[in-house]
């Protein structure tokens, strides 16, 4: 498979996807956090033949059914963006290591180098959980480090007992 990434001004950030047979297929991230799902036609490849747009919650529960366990936030124009910093949401699987657990024990901060920042549960937000809050299958970390200790990060949390 093939991997375009470009760059939207103003808008957020294309992924064109080309598979081995030649089908291709586009991720739209807007800045708004909307994706767009856009499917090109294999005898023109750069006309669109249907979209569809999915709000974010809609394209995690996607994301989920592709098994992604790490999403990455494009959040602009909040604050000037660091260089090579990231924001990534990681799902709490069940049969974790670190379900059922404190937040401290998994230490990630100084086993990965990535900070955990919040913990989603449903609707509710748990900014800034102290060492003594614990995890649950289904929660969702959300943690800012640079690419490489986000996917340590992932590693850790997906760990089974």
């Amino acid at each position: 498979m093939i991997m375009e990434r470009t760059g939207l001004p103003g808008l957020g950030i294309s992924h064109v996807l080309t598979t081995r047979e030649g089908n291709r297929l586009g991720i739209v991230s807007h800045l708004d956090g909307r994706q767009v799902l856009v499917l090109y036609d294999r005898t023109e490849p750069e006309q669109a033949v249907g979209s569809v747009t999915l709000r974010p919650n809609d394209a995690r529960t996607v994301a989920d059914v592709l098994h992604a366990t790490v999403t990455v936030d494009h959040v602009a124009d909040l604050v000037e963006p660091a260089e090579g910093v990231r924001a990534a949401r990681i799902r709490i699987r069940a049969g974790s290591t670190y379900a059922g657990r404190p937040l401290g024990d998994t230490r990630a901060r100084s086993r990965t180098g990535a900070s955990i920042v919040s913990v989603l549960r449903g609707a509710e937000v748990n900014a800034a959980p102290g060492p003594d809050f614990v995890l649950r299958a289904g929660d969702v970390v959300v943690a800012v480090g640079h690419e490489d200790g986000l996917v340590r990060l992932r590693d850790l949390l997906a760990a089974a007992c």
